[in-house]
């Protein structure tokens, strides 16, 4: 085998797949954005890692995966030893190629990422996964022993998911319940086709299925099994119902015709792209259906910075909306949304106006017509080492509207049945996992795990597979009868 090119950045630039062009993005379609790397692509990509002997991508990327590895595998054309060491790290691995902001993570810790332009980690991730689940790769779980011991999931968003993967490979029946009609929580609702294709997310679930998870879907927990039937019934429940509860900014004429909610606007949509009903299970904390409006030649004006708001404003462009505005309280740099993300939004046709707080949402009987904006100044460091907008005074204007979409981001909304167990919950409505003795991601009640965004608030698809995977670890130990441990995790 031929000596690695250390210096093969010197002379291949960084590139991505093919995007969709903007055209078609522009006229409506909704197919993933980017497209995938033939083998000598990613090989080309993967070879400029410099395997630099202290992998900050790896340090950068919350489930620590074997960046430097597995490119390196993929270099060798070894795609199916490079998809199982994906998987010892990351449950979902062929969807944190596409949703991650990799420009925040490994990415934006990549030693070429300043000068030279960094690996593009991502996209050969996807490659990966995809390469090899199209030549019939599986995983291998031939010498897994069954303990016997079932548990169920409460959730098939990220978390729910990869816990189940990590409880079939400790031998662990899982059983996941989830009160919509498909698998993905907001990977398969709240996150647009153009950034994650739905067959992604029916491949992992046949691949699931095929590892001996069950899914038991349109169940509501706490309306049609109660808690206490799955505790008596399992050996274990973790619960990883995600952050719906949308966070509500307070603005005066928020409840007029027009103003839609970030989320419920999502869902209906996907489900309308996916070819499904629209009328399906209510999203939770917003039990009315959403009647979406016909954003075509519309002005839509976007309240909120974040992936959500940037998940947003794409999908009015495609949706014909005439302008498209997102209006966001603090500077650019201080957007909490991927920076890739915003560009794509610019190329599509998105226009931002920064240092715009909104007071008000105008409008009649007719409906909404103009947010109401002050522009801002940044100022001191809040709680969390962020600065503060503040208005200046005297600097109102009105900013035209015909649709108004709220994207402050969301919370826990915590199930009644919780309260019942004895379960201590946040002022915020997350749950309080670990501490006083207790398993890493275990609550009050010791038969009940929980992770993801009802522990730690709505946060990236990635840090959510981080801790399903980890509560699982948790899970067994706590099956096998060590009730404390190391704060290192261990699958021993």
């Amino acid at each position: 085998m031929s000596k690695k090119n250390l210096f093969q950045y010197l002379d291949s630039a960084r590139e991505m797949p093919t995007k969709v062009s903007l055209a078609q993005r522009t006229a409506g379609s909704f197919d993933e954005l980017y497209g995938r790397f033939a083998e000598a692509e990613a090989k080309h990509q993967a070879g400029r890692c410099l395997d630099c002997g202290n992998p900050y991508c790896q340090t950068g990327c919350p489930v620590h995966n074997y960046i430097p590895n597995w490119l390196e595998l993929v270099q060798q054309g070894r795609v199916i030893e490079a998809a199982e060491l994906c998987h010892e790290t990351n449950p979902l691995p062929e969807m944190c190629g596409r949703v991650c902001p990799q420009d925040r993570l490994c990415e934006g810790a990549c030693t070429l990422n300043e000068d030279f332009g960094a690996v593009t980690i991502g996209a050969v991730e996807k490659y990966i996964t995809d390469t090899a689940f199209a030549q019939g790769w599986r995983p291998d779980l031939s010498k897994v022993q069954p303990t016997g011991k079932r548990v169920a999931v409460i959730g098939a968003g990220p978390a729910g998911l990869a816990c189940a993967d990590r409880l079939a490979r400790s031998g662990i029946a899982a059983v996941v319940f989830d009160r919509y009609e498909q698998i993905g929580g907001l990977l398969q609702f709240g996150i647009p086709s153009f950034k994650l294709d739905k067959s992604v997310i029916a491949t992992r679930r046949a691949v699931l299925e095929g590892m001996g998870v069950e899914f038991r879907l349109g169940v509501d927990v706490g309306r049609d099994v109660s808690i206490e039937q799955l505790l008596v019934e399992f050996d274990a429940v973790f619960a990883g119902f995600g952050a719906y509860r949308y966070t509500d900014g307070g603005l005066p004429g928020q409840d007029q015709r027009g103003v839609l909610p970030a989320l419920p606007f999502l869902v209906q949509n996907g489900r309308i792209v996916t070819g499904r009903d629209p009328q399906g299970q209510p999203i939770a904390g917003w039990e009315d259906h959403l009647e979406l409006p016909d954003l075509r030649g519309k002005q839509v004006v976007v309240l909120g910075g974040g992936d959500t708001g940037m998940d947003c404003v794409r999908s009015a462009i495609r949706l014909g909306a005439a302008k498209v505005t997102c209006a966001y309280r603090r500077d650019e740099a201080n957007m909490p949304g991927s920076a890739r993300e915003v560009g794509n939004a610019r190329e599509e046709g998105v226009q931002f106006l920064f240092n715009r707080q909104p007071l008000e949402i105008l409008g009649d009987d007719s409906g909404v017509r103009a947010v109401k904006l002050v522009e801002t100044q940044l100022g001191a460091p809040d709680a969390n080492g962020r600065r503060n907008a503040v208005a200046i005074a005297g600097s109102e204007s009105e900013l035209e509207a015909d649709v108004v979409i709220i994207a402050f981001g969301f919370n826990p909304q915590a199930p009644t049945w919780l309260e019942a167990l004895g379960v201590q919950l946040q002022s915020n409505g997350r749950v309080v996992v670990g501490g006083n003795g207790r398993l890493p991601y275990q609550t009050h009640h010791e038969k009940l795990f929980a992770g993801g965004d009802c522990v730690r608030g709505a946060d990236l698809v990635v840090t959510a597979v981080q801790e399903g995977r980890d509560a699982a670890v948790s899970i067994a130990r706590a099956l096998r009868g060590i009730k404390a441990f190391s704060a290192r995790l261990s699958t021993e």
